[in-house]
């Protein structure tokens, strides 16, 4: 398995009195689309800076893709595509002259292979029909594609963007975020947001700061799923199904919410493996009930968040 696309150890900044980062520990996989969470102040855009090689670490260590950040920066930017909150383009260029322009900074591919490159990106990102429109018609979520496009152009092992949906429209911010998901094919995508939805809806990872530390790091799986409660809803005759669960040791709690026509439960156990493979079956050998929903509990995001950024850390 080769390196991590992103690892820090101890990663430290400070600006004057300031400490902007606090000995920081972060793992980012390869090929995932992970979210970096946090307050304002919280640290984020201070990584991204040290990340790019446009800030000096205090102290600690950083490598992007196997590379020092400071030893090797030259080999860390060559790797690497980035993605300003508010990317800004000569408004009378065409989507292509960015891109076209973007690419020259990479300048060891022949003419024809950098025009098939440009024609593949502005594919990707969704504007193949704005090829020829010049940036200053283009929309805002139009914009930030064809600025991830230009991010992404000479194709880097590693996108970092920040807020990459930040004052999108719904319909801009569906845009961006499938765009992001395509990227995930071919890239390791690390992104800040405010947008907790956005990061619930496609993320693999997450990581949250608070004060310049790390205090979370969990698979979004993992993170929202709450292992030791199932959430029913039944039709029919739920009383006896109800009683048979309550009988049995791995049940500690079931709490019942009634509804028009059906009962929602809540079941907390204390055995998770037990519970998935025995839970739904137990409530299926009463013919007198029907299963509407059945599943894990999951927590949102957002609940997540505010508990770990005022201090009850999962």
């Amino acid at each position: 398995m080769g390196a991590p696309a992103i690892s820090c150890q101890g990663l430290t900044k400070h600006y004057g009195g300031v400490i902007a980062l606090d000995g920081l520990d972060l793992v980012v996989p390869e090929r995932s689309l992970f979210g970096f969470l946090g307050p304002n102040g919280a640290g984020k855009t201070t990584l991204m800076r040290l990340l790019l090689g446009l800030a000096a670490p205090s102290g600690g260590t950083a490598q992007v893709l196997g590379s020092d950040i400071v030893s090797a920066s030259m080999q860390v930017r060559r790797q690497v595509g980035y993605l300003a909150q508010q990317p800004r383009f000569h408004e009378d260029l065409t989507a292509r002259q960015v891109l076209r322009y973007a690419r020259g900074f990479y300048p060891l591919d022949p003419d024809a292979r950098v025009e098939d490159d440009i024609t593949e990106t502005l594919d990707l990102v969704g504007l193949t029909a704005k090829t020829d429109a010049r940036s200053g018609e283009l929309s805002g979520g139009q914009r930030q594609r064809l600025g991830i496009a230009q991010a992404q152009i000479h194709r880097p092992r590693l996108l970092i963007l920040d807020e990459p949906a930040a004052a999108l429209d719904p319909l801009g911010r569906r845009d961006v975020l499938d765009v992001m998901r395509r990227l995930k094919e071919t890239t390791t995508v690390f992104y800040s947001t405010h947008i907790l939805d956005d990061v619930q809806q496609i993320s693999d990872e997450v990581a949250i700061l608070r004060n310049g530390r790390r205090v979370l790091q969990s698979s979004m799986v993992d993170l929202l799923d709450e292992a030791d409660t199932f959430v029913l809803t039944l039709t029919g005759d739920v009383g006896p199904a109800v009683t048979s669960m309550r009988t049995q040791p791995w049940v500690t709690e079931i709490r019942e919410v009634p509804g028009d026509d059906r009962v929602s439960l809540t079941v907390r156990v204390s055995d998770e493996e037990v519970a998935q493979a025995q839970l739904l079956r137990l409530v299926l050998s009463h013919d007198e009930v029907r299963v509407v929903e059945f599943g894990r509990r999951r927590s949102e995001l957002e609940d997540v968040f505010i508990n770990v950024v005022e201090g009850d850390v999962r």
